[in-house]
């Protein structure tokens, strides 16, 4: 039996809503901005020494050949790729990808400086241009064909020696950034021409939303923030439990259709909150016990939303909860800190050691599974997989040493690999029948 792990709080005791003053706003004084970034700086170092995976007892690692072919959607054929998770649901598709065997895209940009902590952002689509951003922290604006627009890096001299990790986001004729330093600002996507720049003075930990003008972010105390998108200022701040733990990748949010912002922050704390006052209707931990984890990092994945219902890995586990109550539909020990991807009654899932699972979405029980990456040869299989999307009934999966890897999505059967990078660190994206691959070079490679 599943142990309940929700408990209704008197959220007044736990945490409380209110705007920032001018002590735990905006930083403005120089020195106290440069001892910050020291605080920064020495964190990266940190980080660089003990990174790894989140470590948990539940390691998947049974293969199960298909008893039956699995059920796919029609493709659908998307012109854009405007937001991180695609939308603000986080819900991918099985998006239309015919074929890539040609390779019409590889175009280098600035060379990333920092050998630790890598870009996070997949790439953007809009309006035929691509939109990405490098770990010295400039974004650029290219045409398909490679050719460079612009490029904007808002950091002054003193920010040089911090690795920037952007999360970028398109919204009407804007381009909305979020990075780990503090900043939040808004550029033209059609100039690049810096519109207003934020500085929250908190890292901030979440890839961005944005929804009916109000952007959403979660920073590193776990504060839960909506700021107004003409200028940036704070328009509602939810304060939830802060935590020792970190986490290696953005934190995520999504946004149901019906205006409930759901988070999870480091502490594995999810709640559901109302997005135009910022008033908390439930919160439950995930985190039967932090004690439990012999890490200094907390693993999930993105938050996806289908159907009444929300899915996501968070430590050890996979859940299914109930989009209103909260309560726990099902929960599972396998992990992931990939993006789920939901296919009618299926769930397709890739644990954090490579093996993709075909989940039934009713009972969490496990259709197939499938290890990817032991379709390469024996001494390439010490990677990780870094992402996959679905295209045209087609698994498409990365890693970390630079391979893309293709397997039926109906029956997990391998169908082909290949090199495309010395190194993959993004997930793919699929607009227009075409394949972009992000490499941590930053080069981007489009394929159809």
């Amino acid at each position: 039996m599943i142990k309940k792990i929700i408990v209704y709080l008197l959220l007044s005791f736990i945490f409380f809503s209110c705007s920032f003053d001018k002590v735990s706003g905006i930083w403005s004084g120089t020195e106290k901005e440069k001892r910050r970034l020291g605080e920064i700086q020495k964190e990266q170092k940190e980080t660089l020494n003990k990174i790894k995976l989140f470590s948990t007892e539940n390691i998947y690692n049974t293969e199960i050949q298909p008893a039956f072919n699995t059920k796919l959607s029609k493709p659908v054929r998307n012109i854009s790729w405007e937001a991180a998770g695609y939308n603000n649901q986080n819900l991918l598709k099985n998006f239309y990808l015919p074929n890539i065997s040609n390779r019409f895209l590889k175009k280098k940009t600035q060379k990333n400086k920092f050998p630790i902590l890598k870009t996070a952002s997949s790439p953007l689509i809009s309006d035929d241009r691509i939109f990405l951003s490098n770990d010295r922290g400039t974004i650029f604006s290219l045409t398909k064909s490679g050719s460079v627009i612009w490029k904007e890096n808002i950091y002054k001299k003193m920010y040089k020696n911090i690795y920037k990790n952007l999360s970028i986001t398109k919204y009407k004729n804007n381009i909305y950034v979020s990075d780990n330093i503090g900043f939040i600002y808004s550029l033209s996507s059609e100039t690049g021409k810096i519109l207003w720049i934020k500085n929250h003075g908190i890292p901030l930990k979440s890839k961005i939303k944005i929804f009916e003008n109000k952007i959403i972010l979660i920073n590193q105390d776990n504060r839960i923030l909506s700021f107004n998108i003409a200028d940036g200022s704070i328009l509602w701040d939810v304060r939830s439990v802060s935590s020792f733990i970190k986490s290696q990748k953005l934190l995520s949010v999504a946004i149901s259709k019906s205006k409930k912002l759901y988070s999870l922050t480091s502490a594995g704390d999810l709640l559901k909150i109302n997005v135009n006052n910022g008033k908390v209707e439930w919160l439950l931990n995930t985190l039967e016990s932090l004690k439990a984890y012999n890490t200094d990092f907390f693993s999930s994945s993105d938050i996806v939303i289908d159907q009444g219902q929300l899915f996501l890995s968070a430590g050890p586990s996979f859940f299914s909860f109930d989009l209103e109550t909260g309560f726990i539909k099902w929960k599972e020990n396998y992990s992931s800190s990939l993006t789920p991807v939901i296919i009618l009654d299926n769930i397709f899932l890739v644990t954090n050691n490579g093996y993709l699972l075909n989940i039934n979405k009713d009972n969490g029980s496990i259709i197939w599974s499938i290890n990817i990456l032991s379709n390469l040869k024996r001494k390439k299989q010490n990677t990780l997989v870094t992402g996959f999307i679905l295209g045209s009934g087609k698994i498409y999966a990365t890693t970390e040493n630079g391979y893309l890897i293709v397997l039926s999505a109906s029956t997990g059967n391998f169908e082909s690999t290949f090199k495309v990078a010395d190194s993959i660190l993004v997930p793919p994206i699929i607009v227009d029948g075409a394949l972009y691959v992000l490499s941590n070079e930053p080069k981007i490679i489009g394929l159809n």
